[in-house]
């Protein structure tokens, strides 16, 4: 086992990453069938035993839906990996293509995205590409339904969609359900070519290469290739899915998917005004919902989604969760994007006790807990990059102006913001200088005023303080932080205690 990866590479359970806890090994386990896409309460109990027998007993469950094990030695890691191999837990080690926690048992979805996400696994596998890519290359298969995937990036998404000749899918690459450049809509066989095509482009350009990398002549070349052989019903002068309110783009001449690899600048954005309605990204019934409460499932049965604050428990919680879900029917609980656990197979009655239970364990169990609206990263000690504790001043701030929280928060313990990538409307940033406040951008921006990192939840108070007397009726935190701007923010932010 290679017990030193690199940071910012995966840390699969065959390469654990060193972080402030001791090493991190990330899990993404197999389907064990048709129908089946989690663990069995058993196993997990088996796998939170082992997470406390060889480390410091913290679970994680990931924005996208892995399972991360913590503080763990180069030895150790050896030991876990070997007890869940007896466990019989498969986990994925190949390119990853993932789909919906709820594919193909709802009702609601559009397609069972599974055949499709088979046939592109042993595609990129015949095509010789799961060495050749980096390690955080993935493509997301999304059938839509009442937990789409549309807050998960990837280098090549695929959405089902209806239509008048029936169901086609969607490609686009390089970003989530909103932001991902659209390329073609095609039935499943011709969305796999495409798909494959893309993912040899990457491969080409080498193992550090995302999608974001390929170039205007590339991504035009895949929408025209299969304009080529009669595979989509757009013509070759424009991409399809363009917001007809706005025009066409009148594209260069088409040229092959692999031509001009590796010679060209990546892509720059195309002139298009803000895509409307349908063309925004967001798939069919809205917006995503957070995987929290009860999702119907066919006949009686429900799907049963609890979360993790801020993705993290301890071991021992989770088994006393699992055991109670033993006990009460449970069959099988899968791992969902939005760090959550989705409980399945128990009965109705059943939810209802099982929900009050994992509320007294501290897990997330209502939508409108104030901690959804928080994403922290594990910060000190957890991790050796971290300079402020995270998670301690999250859990104050949510207890203490959970009024406010109609926006998102974002706490990251340096810079790299690896909690939330994007841009927030508010981030404590840790630095040299103490914890810096970011007004609307991303965790590597100027702060904008500081505060000690032990003071950070007081200055976050001050905020809230001025959004509560400075905000008009019926308008939203968000709206409020907007007008009042960033210098206001800073200065409240900055405030101390005025002495007696």
């Amino acid at each position: 086992m290679n017990a030193f990866s690199r940071r910012g590479a995966c840390p699969a359970l065959s390469a654990p990453m060193q972080t402030g806890d001791g090493f991190l090994v990330r899990l993404n386990p197999v389907a064990g069938g048709p129908s089946s896409g989690g663990l069995s309460p058993k196993l997990l109990i088996g796998l939170c035993e082992s997470a406390l027998r060889h480390g410091n007993g913290i679970m994680e469950v990931t924005a996208r839906g892995s399972l991360q094990i913590r503080g763990l030695t180069a030895e150790s890691a050896a030991l876990l990996a070997a007890e869940i191999d007896a466990l019989a837990i498969a986990v994925h080690t190949d390119v990853p293509v993932e789909t919906g926690p709820l594919a193909g048992i709802d009702p609601q979805e559009i397609a069972d995205p599974r055949p499709l996400a088979e046939r592109i696994r042993a595609a990129v596998e015949d095509a010789g590409l799961t060495q050749r890519l980096g390690p955080k290359v993935s493509v997301v298969v999304d059938g839509g339904g009442q937990l789409t995937m549309d807050a998960v990036t990837a280098d090549v998404r695929l959405a089902a969609t209806r239509t008048d000749a029936g169901v086609r899918w969607r490609v686009s690459v390089a970003g989530d359900g909103w932001n991902a450049r659209r390329l073609v809509t095609a039935d499943e066989g011709s969305a796999c070519d495409i798909t494959v095509a893309a993912l040899r482009m990457v491969a080409e350009k080498g193992r550090e290469a995302h999608a974001r990398d390929l170039t205007e002549r590339q991504l035009v070349s895949l929408a025209g290739w299969l304009c080529s052989t009669s595979l989509r019903e757009a013509p070759p002068s424009v991409l399809p899915d363009i917001s007809p309110s706005r025009g066409e783009i009148t594209l260069p001449p088409m040229v092959s998917p692999i031509a001009g690899v590796g010679k060209e600048k990546p892509a720059p954005k195309l002139p298009i005004s803000p895509p409307e309605g349908e063309m925004s990204g967001r798939t069919e019934g809205g917006a995503s919902r957070k995987p929290i409460g009860l999702f119907p499932l066919a006949g009686d049965a429900t799907a049963l989604g609890i979360a993790l604050p801020y993705g993290s428990m301890p071991a021992d919680k989770l088994i006393a969760l699992a055991q109670h879900a033993l006990a009460l029917g449970t069959s099988e609980i899968r791992l969902a994007p939005g760090r959550a656990l989705l409980f399945l197979g128990q009965p109705p009655a059943a939810n209802h006790p099982l929900q009050h239970t994992a509320t007294a364990l501290g897990f997330v169990t209502a939508p409108t807990d104030p901690r959804t609206r928080i994403a922290a990263c594990p910060g000190t000690p957890a991790c050796a990059s971290g300079r402020i504790a995270t998670r301690e001043i999250a859990e104050t701030i949510a207890a203490e102006n959970a009024d406010i929280l109609d926006f998102t928060l974002h706490i990251s313990g340096c810079a790299k913001g690896c909690a939330h990538p994007g841009p927030t409307a508010l981030a404590i940033v840790g630095g040299e200088n103490g914890a810096g406040l970011v007004v609307n951008a991303t965790a590597k921006a100027l702060p904008a005023g500081y505060r000690p990192g032990y003071d950070a939840a007081r200055g976050i108070g001050r905020v809230a303080a001025m959004i509560r007397s400075a905000r008009h009726q019926g308008e939203t935190a968000a709206a409020c932080l907007t007008r009042l701007g960033p210098a206001g923010i800073a200065e409240a932010y900055r405030q101390t205690e005025k002495r007696k």
